[in-house]
């Protein structure tokens, strides 16, 4: 087993006290199908911590912003630190800064990733880290039960209206493993037929000329329409599409 440092955005450094200091964490939801279990579920990592405060409690991987690093790279950053992962999908979630939600003056900058399940397995032999169905949680350090459910909270609602879903899927996927996504996000089924129509008339999904095959007759394989996501980031299309090549 490699060990990893429990480190958490609001573990505490000899600071003044009229100083702010500035974390990031991050939320990463997955998916896991239990054996016997006809639906996935969504389970997210979580760090135990290693000292005070809340010592052994489990919390978000998460680190302080160095002061010459940008966001995106201090997620990216501490959550390959603290478990191993490099998700593909990051993106800025929400900022939280209650006073009394550390010992010292702390905000911290949320981001939450997805990852398919089998880029889970980099994770599966570090001490420190555990994977945990995300609807029951026992009780996090910190507000970390409050920013877990404030992330699902925006999966939940941003799965209907954007391409979200994708983070969770191979780049080539049938519809039904799609629609799987939206009923382990959404917690109840969706009717086929209407699921179908709903996402072939979205503009989103480009048929491929391949096929999954099994015990079921073959299944076409769709993926994302890349163009129609990168329109909806405006501005930020360029340099999405830098990162992508």
């Amino acid at each position: 087993m490699t060990q990893t440092t429990a480190a958490s955005s609001l573990t505490p450094t000899p600071v003044a006290d009229d100083v702010t200091r500035v974390a990031v964490s991050t939320v990463i939801f997955s998916l896991r199908r239990e054996p016997g279990s006809d639906r996935s579920t969504v389970v997210l990592p979580l760090v135990r911590r290693t000292r005070d405060p809340h010592e052994g409690r489990w919390a978000l991987p998460g680190g302080w912003l160095d002061v010459a690093e940008s966001l995106d790279a201090a997620a990216s950053r501490t959550l390959g630190e603290t478990t191993g992962l490099a998700p593909s999908y990051l993106e800025q979630l929400y900022a939280f800064g209650a006073t009394d939600r550390s010992p010292t003056r702390v905000v911290s900058i949320v981001y939450w990733a997805l990852l398919r399940a089998d880029e889970v397995e980099g994770s599966k032999d570090l001490e420190n880290v555990e994977w945990f169905d995300a609807a029951s949680l026992p009780r996090l350090a910190f507000d970390h039960n409050e920013i877990v459910e404030y992330a699902l909270w925006r999966l939940r609602n941003k799965v209907g209206y954007s391409r979200i879903a994708h983070g969770l899927l191979a780049d080539e996927f049938t519809l039904a493993e799609l629609r799987e996504v939206y009923e382990s996000i959404l917690g109840r089924r969706l009717d086929p037929a209407n699921f179908r129509r709903q996402v072939e008339g979205s503009g989103t999904l480009l048929p491929t000329e391949r096929f999954r095959t099994g015990s079921h007759r073959p299944a076409r394989l769709y993926r994302y329409n890349r163009d129609v996501e990168l329109a909806d980031l405006g501005p930020l299309a360029d340099s999405a599409r830098k990162g992508s090549s």
